[in-house]
C-alpha cells in the first residue's frame, strides 16, 4: 500500500493508493481509453484525473478540465486546488470549494457521460 506524509484534504489515502498505479505519463497515448481515476468538481467545473504523484510537498495531478472557457488537458497542483474557494453567498450557498466526487467509479474517458468532455475527446481523436 502506498504511504505518504502529504497532508491535503483532496488527496485521500484511497486516492493515493489508486494513483500509485498511474504515475505521471503512465497513460500517454491511450487517448479515450485512458482510465479516469477520480473526479473533482466546483459548480459546473469538472477535473477528470487520470494520473498523479507526489512531488516534494505537493501532489501533481494530470487530467482534463471541463466547464471553463476551454476544455483542456493539464497538470494541477493539489495544494492549489485545495485552496480555491468561490463565494456563492449571493446565491445562498456560502463559500464553495473543490470537492471529490466520492461516488465516481474509475472508468475509461470514453465511458464518462459528460457531453463537453466527449465533444473535446472527439475533436482530438475521431477521424472523419
Amino acid at each position: 500500500m502506498a504511504t505518504t506524509n502529504f497532508n491535503n484534504r483532496l488527496i485521500t489515502p484511497e486516492l493515493t493508493e489508486a494513483l500509485s498505479s498511474y504515475p505521471l505519463y503512465s497513460q500517454d497515448a491511450k487517448k479515450k481509453d485512458a482510465l479516469c481515476i477520480a473526479v473533482f468538481y466546483l459548480g459546473n467545473i469538472r477535473w477528470y484525473i487520470m494520473e498523479g504523484q507526489q512531488e516534494g510537498n505537493d501532489f501533481t495531478l494530470y487530467g482534463i478540465v471541463t466547464g471553463l472557457q476551454e476544455t483542456e488537458y493539464g497538470y494541477q497542483s493539489a495544494t492549489e486546488m485545495a485552496g480555491i474557494t468561490y463565494d456563492a453567498s449571493e446565491y445562498g450557498l456560502g463559500t464553495l470549494r473543490i470537492e471529490q466526487d466520492k461516488d465516481f467509479k474509475p472508468c475509461t474517458l470514453a465511458e464518462i457521460e459528460d457531453a463537453e468532455l466527449q465533444a473535446f475527446l472527439s475533436r482530438l481523436y475521431d477521424k472523419d
